[in-house]
């Protein structure tokens, strides 16, 4: 037999191997460890889960849940009670800001001043308080820079018609911008008012904000249906078409309070892991999709931590955020607080649960979480094989995440779910109600959420941190994020 010396280096290189096989078998051990807690918040919330009730119970007692309205404040109040009754520690985070509310509206469109003939409409968010206006109407197709750009002047003192989203043969790789861009580009070129066309069949009417700072915008801006608005742009193709916009809203300084509920960590108590999503809607339903059942998940997950008296290494707060609708007020009011108590850098990650439902996978704002999030996806396969454990990695905006990943924190949530029912077309709208829920959809958001927020709160060493001024401006470039960013005066870096 031939006996190969064995030299220090050969031996070192071993030694090297070996550490690095028993470091990588106790990573997956610490991984894996968490199998056990998913089986009991699995039973747990299979069996036990309030989401359901506690919703339906809020859309039939309190209904809407406007922020800064009666109602809105009973909504806060209800869940505080709600926590509170499930023995977690909870707090009202309250603050004070500038709000909106409708107040009347009417809308005439025809050949003349002389035609006018009343459309069905509502108003878009942060519209003028008083608007009495008469115009031309001029098609702006998508809404987007080129549609203006072609004629520069046609759109000063005109009324500007926009499609919601990207009209059908619009070229490839069209992009869509939020109503609230649009509105802004709209002012930018002159236009004195703005009606924007829904993309829902059958006369379905949106509203939401038309501001991208939350505050007053100078043009009115209504919402008409997809039929009259698809019927007005034809007329435009061969006559002129006038239109009056009529309206009163309120604005004025509004108070609301957002409602956390805190788990201490037992060893980085001053890492904090935030699981959000906002407990207000829109006035026009009871937002029992938007975002009913994202916020009565959150306060279930809640509810499985005290039940289950489950343990983590890090802080986790549910926080239900008020004011999303009117501009993310709850989530900047979160922030701005956390700044002046000095102690923003404690938070490491943040979970948004925005119109989440029965998720099939995770996503992330930073890809290098796709390790952590498929190993424990792989945990969760095994006890329920209709978890996909799909992985999306990337970054938007207009939800409560948005203020938490401009400070460079890492964010994400659920991932690769459909709406229930198919609600998708009712968002905004007043068809928003709880018949559209589904029971185990909105269980299985509950269970893998927590898991999930379980397991990021006890991983030893999150991949990710919080980004510096310049990987945040690289990271938001990437994203193509710089445009809406800069449409919305958000983008700080020349």
């Amino acid at each position: 037999m031939y006996f190969q010396p064995i030299n220090q280096q050969t031996i070192f290189m071993k030694y090297l191997l070996s550490a690095a096989l028993l470091c990588s078998a106790l990573f997956a051990n610490a991984q894996d460890q968490f199998g056990g807690v998913f089986e009991k918040i699995n039973s747990e919330v299979q069996q036990n889960s309030k989401a359901y009730q506690t919703l339906k119970y809020e859309t039939e007692n309190i209904g809407h849940r406007l922020t800064g309205s009666a109602n809105g404040a009973k909504a806060e109040q209800y869940a505080y009670n709600l926590l509170k009754s499930y023995g977690c520690e909870v707090k009202f985070q309250p603050f004070e800001v500038e709000s909106w509310a409708r107040k009347t509206i009417n809308v005439e469109i025809g050949e003349n001043k002389n035609s006018l003939a009343k459309v069905k409409a509502v108003t878009l968010a942060h519209s003028p308080v008083s608007a009495n206006i008469t115009g031309e109407i001029v098609d702006a197709g998508n809404g987007l820079e080129v549609d203006y750009q072609n004629n520069l002047s046609k759109f000063k003192g005109k009324i500007a018609l926009i499609y919601l989203g990207v009209l059908p043969g619009s070229p490839d790789g069209t992009k869509s911008l939020h109503r609230s861009e649009k509105t802004a580009i709209a002012t930018k070129y002159g236009a004195i008012g703005i009606i924007i066309i829904n993309t829902v069949k059958d006369g379905v009417l949106l509203t939401g904000t038309a501001s991208v700072t939350g505050k007053l915008i100078p043009i009115p801006a209504v919402c008409i249906g997809l039929e009259d608005g698809m019927t007005l742009k034809e007329k435009l193709k061969s006559q002129s078409q006038m239109a009056h916009i009529g309206m009163t809203n309120f604005s004025g300084l509004i108070k609301a309070r957002n409602v956390i509920a805190s788990f201490k960590g037992t060893e980085m108590p001053k890492d904090k892991i935030v699981v959000g999503g906002h407990l207000d809607s829109w006035d026009l339903a009871t937002g029992a999709i938007d975002n009913g059942i994202g916020s009565f998940a959150i306060m279930d997950m809640a509810r499985t931590f005290k039940k289950l008296n489950l343990k983590t290494k890090r802080t986790v707060e549910f926080v239900l955020f008020m004011g999303e609708e009117q501009g993310l007020l709850g989530s900047k009011a979160y922030i701005d607080q956390a700044k002046k108590d000095k102690n923003l850098n404690q938070v490491k990650f943040m979970l948004n649960y925005d119109m989440t439902n029965d998720p099939k996978g995770f996503s992330t704002s930073r890809a290098e979480m796709k390790d952590l999030f498929t190993t424990w996806g792989a945990e969760i396969v095994k006890i329920d094989t209709g978890f996909k454990n799909l992985f999306n990695a990337g970054a938007g905006l207009h939800s409560d995440h948005q203020p938490f990943m401009l400070e460079g924190i890492p964010t994400g949530g659920g991932f690769g779910g459909k709406l229930p029912n198919n609600s998708g077309p009712f968002y905004h709208s007043d068809g928003d109600s709880f018949r559209l829920v589904d029971e185990q959809e909105l269980k299985n958001t509950v269970r893998y959420s927590a898991m999930l927020t379980y397991a990021l709160a006890n991983t030893p060493k999150i991949p990710v941190g919080v980004q510096n001024e310049e990987e945040l401006k690289r990271f938001l470039e990437s994203q193509n994020l710089k445009e809406p960013l800069t449409i919305a005066g958000e983008w700080r870096w020349k």
